[in-house]
């Protein structure tokens, strides 16, 4: 999923108000700030993209997208391949 610079803006602004409102993080330089939860927003974002691909392309062929068994295997694939890349 890739979301645009004020989606991603709006999500960071989000996030800065409510750790600074709830006293959970004290921000002195809110620029870095807010490009470190993007960027963050984003790495997070492309790798669920590219696990979701890995996954996909493993899929049987014989479970059809939006069956009981095909979200079951989903599931157990995307965790699967998450772990592997948690190895690393």
């Amino acid at each position: 999923m890739t979301l645009s610079e004020g989606r991603l803006s709006h999500l960071a602004h989000l996030i800065l108000k409510v750790l600074t409102a709830e006293g959970l993080a004290k921000v002195t330089n809110e620029r870095m700030f807010l490009n470190a939860v993007k960027d963050a927003l984003t790495g997070t974002l492309s790798l669920d993209d590219r696990l979701d691909q890995l996954v996909r392309a493993h899929m049987p062929r014989h479970a059809l997208p939006g069956s009981r068994e095909w979200d079951v295997l989903y599931r157990k694939l995307y965790e699967e391949e998450r772990r592997k890349i948690g190895d690393r």
